[in-house]
């Protein structure tokens, strides 16, 4: 354990050299997190690197072999597999878990949070266990949360666009390696007839995922739906995080040709009638919120906010109780790395308070 301050907690990261490792890391310096002592942990296979962190060298700790106590707040992002295992052993070494992966999500007894949403709920933390939501879930609900507030959300409709970066560093070298093997072969064929174009064969996404839409993402529940985890994981999730248990919604996840940033076109329908009007004067003071006429996930890539817009009267819902729009947030930042250091930020506040 490498000591930063005098004061402040003890932190840990396992998972500190992956994709949203990466971002917690710089996530940590922007937002000037009180750390007292920093650890860096990963798989054997990372074990032994060296990470800088405000210009100081921190080795990173094999999880298998490291010794866990004095850990304050841990925050993972390892994967479900490791988060069921090592999770567990954390808490029970006296560390507040803040976990990226989906494996605690629906447990009763663990918190489901997003920082503007329901904060209130890591008050109390009985397994000593917090989870971060899906990245589709992440970006919708600092809307969702702020038009609920005010006109009570019956009906959620959702399509995402969902950059490859969700699909970890394979996805991102799957679109480079078909997008440089399209390109190579002539604008002329990728223009005029696509199917010509000679692509390598997917290693990640299950189609070709270069210039393209892919309609799958996770895998086939086995609930006679036909929905992929995914895709459910927006309803229950939302469910849990804005205590509507009741919610009606429905996903369907689509991987496009994006590197980083998603997309979601949203159909809400509300208990009371909302203008496009009313909607942009409520959005437009939410916590995490940005209005924008045309969000885009390029706009939305590097940047915290959840970027809202092309608002409208939903012509599908009678009266005015329904709204369409458009929302574009960066997957790997509060997607990920960013709403799980907040998280953090809170439980050091609530939990810590006589160390800051």
């Amino acid at each position: 354990m490498v000591q930063i301050h005098e004061r402040g907690v003890n932190v840990a990261v396992l998972g500190a050299t992956g994709q949203v490792g990466m971002v917690m890391r710089r996530v940590l310096d922007e937002r000037d997190f009180p750390v007292r002592n920093l650890r860096f942990l990963a798989s054997a296979h990372s074990a032994g690197t060296t990470l800088t962190w405000r210009g100081v060298d921190i080795p990173v700790e094999d999880v298998e072999k490291a010794d866990l106590s004095g850990i304050d707040i841990a925050i993972f992002s390892a994967g479900g597999g490791t988060s069921k295992v090592w999770a567990p052993r954390f808490a029970a070494a006296g560390a507040y878990v803040v976990d990226n992966s989906s494996q605690w999500r629906m447990h009763d007894d663990v918190p489901l949070v997003v920082a503007e949403a329901n904060p209130d709920d890591l008050d109390d933390i009985p397994t000593r266990i917090v989870a971060n939501p899906n990245c589709t879930t992440m970006a919708c609900i600092p809307v969702l949360k702020a038009l609920d507030t005010q006109f009570g959300l019956k009906r959620l409709i959702v399509s995402s666009y969902q950059a490859v970066s969700g699909a970890g560093r394979a996805g991102v070298e799957q679109l480079m390696n078909e997008a440089a093997a399209a390109i190579e072969q002539g604008a002329d064929k990728l223009a005029f007839d696509g199917s010509a174009i000679d692509f390598p064969e997917p290693t990640k996404v299950v189609r070709t995922i270069a210039f393209n839409a892919v309609p799958f993402i996770g895998a086939i529940v086995d609930d006679g739906s036909e929905e992929t985890d995914e895709e459910q994981k927006l309803r229950n999730e939302s469910r849990k995080i804005l205590h509507l248990p009741n919610l009606a919604a429905s996903c369907t996840c689509v991987r496009v040709g994006v590197f980083t940033a998603h997309g979601m076109s949203v159909n809400a329908e509300f208990e009371r009638d909302v203008t496009p009007d009313m909607a942009r004067k409520v959005l437009a003071t939410a916590p995490a919120v940005e209005l924008d006429d045309i969000p885009t996930p390029q706009l939305a890539a590097g940047k915290d906010p959840s970027y809202v817009g092309r608002i409208r009267q939903d012509q599908a819902v009678d009266g005015k109780k329904g709204l369409a729009f458009f929302i574009a947030n960066d997957n790997l930042r509060k997607g990920a790395a960013l709403n799980a250091v907040e998280l953090a930020e809170i439980i050091a506040r609530k939990h810590f308070a006589e160390q800051l």
